[in-house]
């Protein structure tokens, strides 16, 4: 067997993650008391208790996920589940991949995405940056209806998640166009996101700029495990490249559907989300049924997919 543990981004949360765990697991518990000490905010209770719309804003949700993903890896560890031969992480995910892979400290990462979240919520003033999901069009026919439609403005795929589906973002008088465009072009399915910034396109470079520099500042080790970067679709090993990818990944688009099938490639036949929900498996059921797609977010789908993997459990 070859394992990939795969991290969720943003999109993912959902108010009461990780309190099973918490509940059944101190590994789960030490790792939401070294963040909510690393933000000086109770984080662990918004996971537990919400309300949802706190959760929702991206300076909450960003280390939010991450803490209930480290959480759940930490969980699997002490469970004497087997180190990953690889990592991934969309997005967000892929600075707790960065953890996963010791590359990166638990407190560093959460108050590195806080601030990233901020950064990239103030971006983009309200209403004036847009994103839609796309499903049923070729990527090659997206890319040019978002030129089209871009006219002078920004439009662009911002999240390849598989051959089925692709996320495009943007100003939001250039979405509005590009949704138009591609509806008339038989996409089978155009949906404007609720969303409160436009991710991973140009829009973002104030972030990436503001972000740039707190990762400087940042001590970052070599990977003990090889990460496949959101922003090349390609084997990351060392530090600094691993802090490259981040900058670069906040302005860029997500190349999932290319890093599963590098992950592919290179021999992995089963995949582990670690975290809250189950959007990353989805994407998997989509890219190939030929490879095994688990999950685990809580004390059951811990034990099922322990199970699944053969590990006996005490």
């Amino acid at each position: 067997m070859s394992l990939a543990y795969i991290f969720p981004g943003q999109g993912s949360q959902y108010p009461g993650m990780g309190k099973d765990l918490v509940d059944n697991f101190p590994a789960a518990r030490k790792v939401f008391d070294e963040v909510d000490e690393a933000l000086s905010f109770p984080i662990s209770r918004l996971c537990f208790e919400g309300p949802p719309e706190t959760l929702q804003l991206t300076e909450n949700t960003q280390p939010a996920i991450l803490s209930v993903s480290v959480a759940v890896l930490r969980a699997m560890e002490a469970q004497g589940f087997p180190q990953p031969n690889y990592v991934a992480g969309h997005s967000l995910g892929e600075y707790s991949a960065l953890v996963a892979a010791g590359a990166l400290s638990l407190a560093d990462a959460a108050r590195t995405v806080r601030a990233r979240g901020r950064y990239m919520q103030e971006a983009v003033p309200p209403g004036q940056g847009a994103m839609a999901a796309v499903r049923g069009a070729e990527l090659a026919e997206i890319e040019k209806v978002c030129g089209e439609a871009s006219q002078g403005q920004v439009c662009a795929p911002a999240n390849i998640n598989s051959s089925n589906q692709v996320v495009i973002a943007g100003n939001s008088e250039a979405i509005d166009r590009a949704i138009e465009l591609l509806k008339e072009k038989g996409a089978k399915r155009v949906v404007k996101l609720k969303v409160s910034a436009p991710f991973h396109c140009a829009l973002m470079m104030p972030a990436q700029e503001r972000l740039a520099a707190d990762l400087e500042a940042l001590s970052l080790d070599d990977l003990r495990i090889p990460l496949v970067s959101n922003v090349d679709a390609a084997e990351v090993r060392r530090a600094v490249d691993a802090k490259d990818s981040l900058v670069r990944q906040v302005s860029s688009p997500v190349r999932w559907l290319e890093s599963v099938k590098l992950l592919i490639r290179e021999g992995v036949d089963t995949f582990v989300e670690v975290g809250p929900g189950r959007v990353l498996s989805g994407l998997m059921r989509q890219i190939s049924r030929e490879v095994k797609s688990l999950n685990v977010e809580a004390t059951a789908s811990l034990k099922s997919t322990g199970v699944n993997l053969g590990i006996s459990q005490g």
